[in-house]
């Protein structure tokens, strides 16, 4: 008479839910199998990453070149390469450099983001319009 003693566990309603969201996501799609209500909210965040790019990109880059010519206005640092009139001289049309930078990183990323939204428009109101029948 042997016994088969083994130990079974069943996970409950809610686990059973979040166990199955995480095989989702870790499971290979068919492009044939993204519904429209996916598609659609994929094309509505990608109209704003684009710009959100760029313009982190500028302001980023901008910032650095500000603090560059900072550095090089205010601190010992430009002395050391040059003079330190040379140095306040070179420092601030720098530093304006990159405030200039910082400035256009949101009119850019309005620019890129209309831009998307105008190019997208079409397949963005098909969509809704499928959807909303």
């Amino acid at each position: 008479m042997a016994q088969n003693e083994g130990f079974s566990y069943s996970y409950s309603a809610k686990e059973q839910e979040e166990i199955q969201r995480i095989r989702q996501r870790y499971e290979k799609k068919e492009a044939s199998e993204e519904s429209d209500i996916e598609r659609l909210r994929r094309l509505d965040a990608r109209v704003t990453q684009k710009g959100t790019v760029a313009a982190l990109v500028l302001g980023i880059l901008g910032t650095l070149i500000m603090g560059l010519g900072m550095s090089f206005a205010m601190s010992p640092l430009g002395a050391v390469f040059t003079s330190p009139s040379l140095a306040l001289a070179i420092g601030i049309p720098v530093g304006l450099l990159g405030m200039v930078g910082v400035a256009l990183a949101y009119p850019l990323y309005n620019r890129i983001t209309v831009r998307e939204r105008e190019r997208i428009a079409p397949e963005i109101l098909r969509l809704t319009e499928k959807l909303m029948k």
